[in-house]
């Protein structure tokens, strides 16, 4: 009786750590591939996982289903997790650019109540990430996996003011004369 108990809180723990992901689909294609008996087809899922309190990943899966699709790419994402510093109104520490493949995406901290400004997978990356206010501009490309991926990537950019110090082996306030 009581180890039914343990299995079951035990059960309980590992839903709870599952649920403080939340993973969202930018895109699911149909993509073929040409082999000698005729034609493969299979599906592409780009996810984008995040705990919306500074961390955040982009995950591609492939599958002849989109359920196994959707799944390897969930944990293709958790795989390609960065940490993203967050300011106390729930920004970015300072401007930031990021590229993935023929995409860039500008980003700019905002004040509070501005809320998210940007498009596209640029927009769910950045909503996972937990940042609330931010201007952001997806400039090159439209492609959603390289716009996902230069998000995360000007994200991974970011450090705060004490990281930078730490680097340079000075206190924060030097930094600031």
């Amino acid at each position: 009786m009581a180890e039914q108990q343990q299995r079951r809180k035990k059960n309980n723990r590992t839903k709870e750590k599952e649920s403080e992901w939340q993973e969202r689909v930018v895109q699911i294609r149909r993509v073929t591939k040409v082999v000698k008996g005729g034609k493969n087809l299979s599906f592409r899922a780009i996810v984008v996982i995040g705990n919306e309190k500074g961390q955040v990943g982009v995950g591609v899966g492939k599958a002849a289903d989109v359920i196994g699709a959707v799944k390897k790419g969930v944990a293709d994402g958790k795989k390609h997790i960065v940490e993203v510093p967050l300011t106390k109104a729930n920004s970015i520490p300072h401007p930031v650019n990021g590229f993935g493949g023929g995409a860039k995406v500008m980003m700019r901290p905002a004040a509070p109540g501005t809320g998210v400004i940007a498009g596209g997978a640029v927009r769910t990356v950045l909503e996972l990430a937990g940042v609330q206010n931010i201007l952001a501009k997806q400039l090159g490309s439209n492609n959603p996996l390289n716009n996902a991926r230069a998000a995360v990537n000007a994200l991974s950019a970011l450090r705060t003011l004490s990281d930078v110090a730490q680097e340079r082996d000075l206190p924060v306030e030097h930094l600031y004369a």
